[in-house]
């Protein structure tokens, strides 16, 4: 966990039970949960590579609380960027906790206005502050949480979403101009990488030539929206970090509209390893079709493991990059 929860456990005021299972919501692969007892921590965690990491760490593992139905002592809330996501961890968490609910996070991902809302409702036990952040505590039985509960929403688009995947609230606009753009003949092999809720991958099965469409998708939460607002037989769902995620057998194209942020971070590096797990999965006269902000560089990572790269389509804000003929041996 953080600097905060560590000062918090030694003499912040903080004690959580010595007996019984004890809940940690979306921790990052990086947090230290070494003051907790490994044997009794129950790590809820959507995210394939953060999951991985701590069920490799020997912790057990679950993608979301309602996987049990059994109870925590105390349950430890690690804050996430939406406030509609922190609003419904707590009222998850509140749902199966007979004890403590502990909050942290940093000033960046809202966690002072999560602590005023939470104030309104709840006496504190403790707080403190430390490293841009804060961590407080208060019983999960203080107040009634269900009105925070996440519900499925379905925007004007009409497909199913839920707070803290990515493009909530309405089709992002540069999946909706990749989707303009995308050939009427595709493929009968399709992968969409970080298909997050699943509207590319619902696009592309628009067409009747296609015979298989790979969802992959590294939130859980998001593949669930995917799996629900995907019904046709010809898609197949993978819960699988995007960029180590290989088919079967080669296929004819890969779509993908790839992150670009670590937590706030630009971070290029992203679609950059996105971009390499294409062109290892395509087969030798396969396509990618992928749009990125404008002014990310990725056409020098396109090049280097594609003979064929140009910028196909775009606006002011985004860029279509199609590329063919991958020469990165595949694996």
């Amino acid at each position: 966990m953080s600097v905060r929860l560590n000062l918090a456990l030694t003499g912040g005021g903080l004690v959580l039970p010595d007996a019984g299972r004890i809940a940690v919501f979306h921790p990052r692969a990086d947090a230290d949960l070494s003051s907790l007892p490994t044997d009794r921590t129950v790590v809820i965690q959507p995210m394939r590579p953060d999951y991985d990491a701590f069920s490799g760490a020997g912790y057990s593992c679950q993608t979301d609380v309602s996987a049990d139905p059994s109870r925590y002592s105390a349950s430890l809330i690690c804050l996430p960027r939406s406030k509609a996501q922190a609003r419904a961890l707590i009222a998850a968490a509140a749902a199966v906790t007979d004890g403590l609910l502990v909050v942290d996070g940093a000033k960046t991902d809202g966690i002072d206005s999560i602590l005023r809302e939470v104030k309104k409702r709840a006496s504190l036990h403790g707080a403190v502050s430390k490293a841009h952040g804060k961590v407080f505590w208060f019983s999960a039985d203080a107040a009634d949480w269900s009105e925070w509960t996440a519900q499925p929403n379905r925007p004007e688009h009409g497909f199913i979403t839920t707070p803290g995947v990515f493009s909530a609230d309405g089709i992002d606009p540069a999946s909706a101009l990749l989707a303009a753009h995308l050939p009427a003949k595709i493929g009968r092999s399709v992968a969409d990488l970080g298909a997050g809720w699943g509207y590319l991958s619902a696009q592309v099965l628009k067409r009747d030539d296609v015979q298989c469409v790979h969802v992959v998708e590294a939130d859980h939460t998001a593949l669930k929206c995917a799996q629900s607002n995907i019904d046709d037989p010809r898609a197949q769902f993978h819960w699988a970090d995007a960029i180590a995620w290989r088919p079967a057998e080669p296929v004819d194209a890969v779509i993908m509209n790839p992150p670009f942020h670590t937590d706030r971070r630009a971070d290029p590096a992203l679609g950059r390893a996105f971009i390499a797990a294409a062109a290892a999965m395509l087969a030798p006269g396969g396509q990618l079709w992928m749009v990125a902000n404008r002014h990310l560089p990725y056409e020098a990572a396109l090049s280097g493991v594609f003979s064929q790269v140009q910028e196909c389509a775009g606006d002011n804000r985004f860029k279509i990059l199609q590329a063919s003929r991958p020469t990165r041996p595949r694996r």
